[in-house]
């Protein structure tokens, strides 16, 4: 999900990527799924996860994706990696931890970063990011500052901090099984709001169209062996929605429909996290 929103429905098409974090390999799978795709930058600071992930989640991309020849991937810190970098990327996927006190991470959701990963975007580039929960009724404790509790979430935080940086920061959220909640998301871009609209409101049929166009299993990475009633299985060399488990024009557009209680929240929460003032999730 972290991809779907854009890369069927965007500026043109979408040729390079870079990934900060992901080193279970998910997210490269799904993004290498995209014909137009022709290179893929994965940077993760933990060569460890990666190596777990090829040994027992290979169905989550493993060797498949890490061989694959369009993939480069590199055991390194994101943030450094982006600053030293002169290459430009159509779209960048932050898939990293939680922005927690005792984690590595809290530095890539911030005003700071966002200014420079703007630098490092194409003209019409997009920046998507795991946001945190953004559960149908919030938690109690979702909106709470620092001097009121010790957790928070921070859904509303980022999409904040993002829009102070971005012409636009859309929230869109998914269900998570394995979490047994939805999941926040915040895909941001500079240009005309028209865009902003169109990429929310794109019709169901159409966003199938580009789906069945442009999409294409990634060879050599096996399906699942276990999987819930109504999923199916994407099989080699699968093609169209037949190598996508979960999106379609339908969930498209529901990704985009926040429930009310969440709206009302985030309205009400006007955080920004900047490196001298960081948000913690606890």
């Amino acid at each position: 999900m972290f991809w779907s929103a854009y890369l069927n429905g965007g500026q043109g098409p979408t040729k390079s990527v870079f990934i900060g974090g992901g080193g279970e390999l998910a997210t490269a799978r799904e993004v290498l799924k995209h014909s137009s795709v022709e290179r893929v930058v994965m940077v993760d600071i933990d060569g460890a996860v990666v190596e777990a992930s090829k040994k027992y989640l290979p169905e989550w991309g493993g060797e498949a994706v890490l061989n694959n020849d369009k993939m480069e991937y590199i055991i390194g810190d994101v943030h450094e990696y982006l600053r030293k970098t002169k290459e430009q990327f159509d779209v960048i996927i932050i898939d990293v931890s939680d922005p927690i006190e005792a984690g590595p991470a809290i530095t890539l959701y911030t005003q700071e970063f966002y200014m420079l990963v703007q630098t490092v975007l194409k003209k019409h580039g997009v920046f998507v990011t795991q946001a945190g929960s953004a559960d149908f009724v919030p938690h109690p404790h979702s909106s709470l500052t620092a001097d009121q509790g010790d957790e928070t979430t921070c859904f509303s935080p980022i999409r904040n901090t993002l829009a102070s940086v971005f012409d636009h920061a859309i929230p869109y959220s998914c269900p998570v099984a394995s979490f047994g909640e939805d999941w926040g998301f915040v895909l941001a871009f500079n240009g005309d709001k028209d865009n902003a609209r169109m990429l929310v409101d794109l019709p169901n049929d159409i966003v199938d169209r580009l789906v069945d166009e442009g999409i294409e299993a990634v060879p050599g990475v096996p399906d699942h062996k276990q999987r819930s009633v109504g999923v199916k299985r994407v099989l080699p060399g699968s093609k169209g929605s037949n190598a996508l488990k979960h999106y379609d024009g339908v969930v498209h557009r529901r990704m985009f429909s926040l429930s009310k209680p969440l709206r009302e929240m985030m309205k009400m929460d006007a955080r920004v996290m900047t490196i001298d003032n960081p948000i913690y999730m606890y």
